[in-house]
């Protein structure tokens, strides 16, 4: 029997939600948990795993739609079955015109929006490896654009930048030839586009500087001001600061890394360690692990520590799930698959779900200290400075 691929619920007051990217097409194969879809929720990108296997029919919601929740968008047919009755509205679901089977070309994020701003058929590009970086699609653009669109590239090839540059340079009308970068191999990076004068902008003057323009956001930024501006009226915010000796932490961390890293590969950080500090501290103290429901207060059966992390599109808080129960090395690997998976927008809905307490550390930043806003309807969040 056919099996419905809809518009999943992700959040409880969630209506709708945008259709990112197909992973699989109309016509390809998919197995049962295997990546279907990318889509747009409140807090993040994740990728929607198929619930069934079989063959991709009956697509119906093209790339960037915004879709009702619980709307079928496709099916998922065996060989040689026909499609069902769609569901959601009643109507039957009808595959497109054409169907267009084809081997997937497998490249990363980054790879592809710079080859989508480029207007580049990613299979004319040659890896190195067994998917396209990023490295690759600029090495095709360098050696086959001989007029590459202003504010992307210079006369002499593709300009360094990070996407996040690009992206506001295209915004605000800015040639990025004419930026001087602060990152590796003097790569353009955001905060080089944000310090160029207005006047420096195309169409500015030195006499008449242009107006400030207004930098478009996706929907996971306007969520994620909305919600802490939520948080921060109606969550009371009490402050506790304290100073602590670092001492014992640094070289714990010293005795424990040739272990962890000869075990797993990975150097733990001192966010690692403290997410350890934190899921134990909960465990002897459960009214912090808790949330208030306008009754009373619930208590989370789970000690489940998130992570704020940030990215080019917002910032997002990937958990950590019952972090009193692993070790450090354990939260260590889990922690970096987070972030890389975040910066990819491969997060998955799970990883983001059930949190019970934030950890927001900055002190890789070198900064001192900071108030974090509440991470609703978590009851606590605690921030972490440098070591001084």
């Amino acid at each position: 029997m056919p099996a419905n691929v809809i518009m999943p619920a992700l959040e409880m007051a969630q209506d709708t939600g945008r259709l990112i990217r197909w992973l699989k097409r109309e016509g390809e194969t998919v197995r049962k948990g295997e990546p279907l879809m990318e889509i747009e929720t409140d807090k993040v990108t994740v990728e929607i795993e198929a619930t069934s296997a079989g063959i991709v029919r009956g697509v119906s919601a093209k790339e960037g739609d915004v879709i009702p929740v619980g709307q079928v968008i496709a099916q998922i047919v065996a060989p040689g079955e026909e499609l069902g009755p769609s569901g959601g509205d009643g109507s039957a679901a009808r595959p497109p015109e054409t169907a267009s089977p084809s081997t997937p070309i497998k490249a990363s994020v980054l790879a592809q929006k710079i080859a989508t701003e480029h207007s580049l058929d990613l299979s004319l590009v040659k890896p190195n490896g067994s998917r396209i970086e990023k490295a690759d699609v600029l090495a095709y653009l360098a050696q086959n654009s001989p007029q590459p669109p202003t504010g992307y590239e210079s006369a002499a090839g593709i300009v360094p930048a990070s996407p996040k540059a690009r992206r506001l340079a295209k915004q605000q009308g800015l040639d990025l030839a004419s930026v001087k970068g602060s990152g590796p191999q003097s790569a353009v990076l955001a905060a080089d586009v944000l310090a160029v004068p207005l006047a420096r902008h195309v169409g500015g003057d030195a006499a008449a500087p242009v107006p400030p323009a207004e930098i478009g956001v996706s929907n996971v930024w306007r969520i994620m001001a909305e919600r802490m501006s939520a948080s921060w009226t109606t969550a009371p915010h009490i402050y506790l600061v304290r100073q602590v000796k670092a001492t014992g932490l640094v070289e714990m961390r010293a005795r424990i890394t040739p272990a962890i890293e000869k075990r797993t590969g990975l150097k733990p950080t001192y966010t690692d360690i403290l997410v350890k500090f934190v899921a134990s501290a909960l465990r002897d103290h459960p009214r912090l692990n808790a949330r208030w429901t306008g009754a009373g207060i619930r208590l989370y059966p789970d000690i489940n520590v998130g992570v704020a992390t940030v990215t080019d599109d917002g910032l997002v808080v990937p958990v950590i799930h019952k972090a009193d129960a692993l070790s450090i090395g354990e939260i260590a690997s889990r922690r970096q698959d987070f972030v890389a998976r975040a910066g990819e927008n491969k997060l998955r809905p799970r990883d983001i779900a059930d949190g019970t307490f934030t950890l927001s550390n900055l002190g890789m930043y070198g900064v001192d200290a900071f108030n974090a806003i509440v991470n609703p309807p978590q009851a606590a969040i605690l921030a972490v400075g440098r070591i001084a």
